[in-house]
């Protein structure tokens, strides 16, 4: 259980939170109600979800299937839009129909194909989906590599169940927010590229977290995914 001291931290934070991304937003010269914040709340328990959606946040992100279902379980009273930020094994695809609104990290081939039938045998609506795409070259990261990108949006739309909503970016951890806003812009470029080779709108780029979602606004984001921010440090995994 988290104090009430706590709690009330949590809806101050998500409301300078909240402040910034909308000041990001007209500083580009867009409206503030075009990027989405989405509350990363992995590792933090659920009565700090509950606070941040007396808060007003009705967008939440969960990195791992087990922490997120039990949580999901927990606050199964309130009516919040679960995404799904962390990278998902094909053998876990069976857990996300009717679980969570979005899946930000379809990565290739084989997670789309094993969505897809799971989603099929279940006659579960249609998931809305982005391509995580890996501009970083980090061999360790999850991602679609950037000449492979076209092949797998094509694919994806070719499938029924899964409904392609646009491309998300984890950058490198180790550069600058500045140093991120190339990857940002060209995240985006990509993005404009594919809309009429696919023939097809992509409408989101999720892309910018605590420390650069100002910069990824300023280059396009329309989904912006902040924890530290709101929640404060995250607790160690137990």
């Amino acid at each position: 259980m988290i104090s009430d001291i706590e709690a009330q931290g949590i809806r101050d934070r998500l409301a300078g939170t909240l402040d910034a991304v909308a000041e990001a937003a007209r500083v580009s010269g867009r409206r503030p109600e075009d990027v989405a914040l989405v509350a990363i709340s992995k590792f933090h328990p659920a009565d700090a979800v509950r606070a941040a959606y007396e808060g007003g946040q009705r967008h939440f992100g969960e990195n791992y299937i087990q922490e997120a279902l039990a949580k999901q379980d927990e606050l199964a009273d309130i009516d919040i839009s679960w995404h799904f930020t962390g990278r998902l094994q094909s053998n876990k695809a069976k857990f996300v129909p009717d679980r969570f609104g979005l899946l930000h990290t379809l990565d290739g081939s084989k997670l789309a194909q094993a969505l897809h039938k799971r989603l099929a045998a279940t006659c579960a609506p249609t998931l809305d989906v982005l391509i995580e795409v890996n501009l970083g070259g980090e061999g360790q990261k999850a991602g679609v590599e950037e000449s492979e990108l076209s092949a797998l949006a094509e694919e994806v739309l070719g499938l029924s169940t899964l409904r392609l909503r646009g491309l998300m970016l984890l950058p490198p951890f180790d550069l600058t927010p500045e140093q991120r806003r190339p990857l940002f812009a060209r995240l985006r470029e990509l993005r404009d590229k594919l809309e009429p080779s696919l023939g097809a709108k992509l409408p989101d780029l999720s892309m910018g977290m605590t420390d650069d979602f100002p910069e990824a606004v300023m280059e396009g984001a329309t989904i912006v995914r902040v924890g530290t921010r709101i929640f404060g440090p995250r607790p160690v995994k137990q």
